[in-house]
């Protein structure tokens, strides 16, 4: 397979439906329930005004009697063994093929899934997209296994070859030990058709489990804008990281050789755990792009909230922004770009 012969679409381009996973009642959201599936509702119907619903359950029919008001065209429940609710980690990643004069045709890869390198069990996760797929969740489009360790939230793409990735997710022993940074990136480019991979050294979030999904600190709004986590506040321990992590991105190039429009968004005020006090990774940087609008988090933060929604409207000129509140999700230490994946409108063609 020619590196050039596929590629990974941006997240701006157009989306066919997006998939979810609702929050089980015997699973980890068990103490949070009703909170998480206010959310997930809210959640539901917003994105359901700009593309369908894919929607797992363990309870499908119970599921989809709570949200039919969202209409059979805009919300599909499928059976699912998925144990947790963060499909943009263990659902497929879509990428376009070349077939010549014919265009390009989806292909969809289905990585491994490890609770994020052991931390959890997660063997319904990992079953997730194969099971969806089986139940004929993404048409006619081919799905393939890759035995490479890979969360979705841990990549960004400017739909051109160019891949984002943080160091300390995807070189962290417990996702592919066997493999050393030039052999993952050597995987990235065979698999996502990657022209060049970028990787961000410096940056993390308190209370994060991920080790640092890109998607948590910086994310791409066209192929030469990034918005990302800043932090003024000399006091907190994630200024240091995010300040090197601001420099690391004034150095970087664009593939044409411009420097970035650097886009930064504030850094939301702490919030912590229930149980154990521990600071949970809120950001602004999780957000969903969808058609013709762009979906943000908010944290029940008025000042910073509405900082970080006037960021994003500079970004996105042409989008509508709209703001959901994930006060719930960071309780399971996600926000919104984690609870969701895009499925590209060609899946569906």
């Amino acid at each position: 397979m020619k590196a050039r012969s596929r590629r990974l679409p941006a997240e701006w381009e157009p989306v066919g439906a997006v998939l979810m996973a609702w929050p089980r009642a015997d699973g980890d959201w068990a103490p949070y329930l009703p909170a998480v599936r206010a959310c997930y509702r809210e959640l539901c119907a917003a994105i359901s005004r700009h593309a369908p619903v894919l929607l797992l359950s363990a309870t499908p029919e119970a599921t989809a009697q709570e949200l039919a008001h969202l209409g059979t065209g805009r919300l599909r429940v499928w059976a699912s063994p998925a144990q947790d609710t963060w499909t943009r980690d263990y659902g497929p990643i879509t990428v376009l093929e070349s077939r010549g004069p014919e265009g390009e045709a989806p292909l969809l890869l289905d990585f491994r899934f490890n609770g994020w390198g052991g931390k959890y069990q997660a063997g319904g996760d990992n079953r997730a997209t194969a099971a969806a797929w089986h139940g004929g969740a993404f048409g006619l489009s081919p799905l393939e296994p890759v035995g490479l360790v890979l969360e979705g939230g841990s990549i960004e793409s400017d739909g051109a070859g160019t891949i984002f990735t943080t160091s300390s997710c995807l070189l962290s022993p417990g996702r592919n030990p066997q493999l050393d940074k030039a052999a993952i990136e050597t995987a990235l480019i065979a698999q996502l058709g990657a022209r060049r991979v970028i990787w961000l050294n410096h940056g993390e979030l308190c209370g994060d489990d991920t080790d640092a999904h890109i998607d948590t600190l910086v994310r791409l709004c066209d192929p030469g804008t990034l918005a990302y986590v800043s932090c003024d506040d000399p006091g907190d321990p994630a200024a240091a990281p995010l300040q090197r992590l601001e420099a690391e991105l004034q150095g970087l190039r664009t593939a044409a050789g411009g420097p970035y429009r650097l886009i930064p968004l504030p850094w939301p005020q702490a919030r912590f755990a229930p149980d154990d006090g521990r600071r949970l990774p809120a950001t602004y940087a999780n957000f969903l792009i969808l058609n013709g609008a762009v979906l943000v988090p908010s944290y029940g933060d008025p000042s910073r909230d509405q900082a970080a929604q006037a960021a994003l409207a500079k970004a996105f000129p042409c989008h509508t922004i709209e703001a959901i509140d994930c006060s719930a999700l960071l309780l399971q230490h996600g926000s919104l770009h984690c609870a969701t994946m895009q499925i590209p409108a060609a899946v569906f063609q």
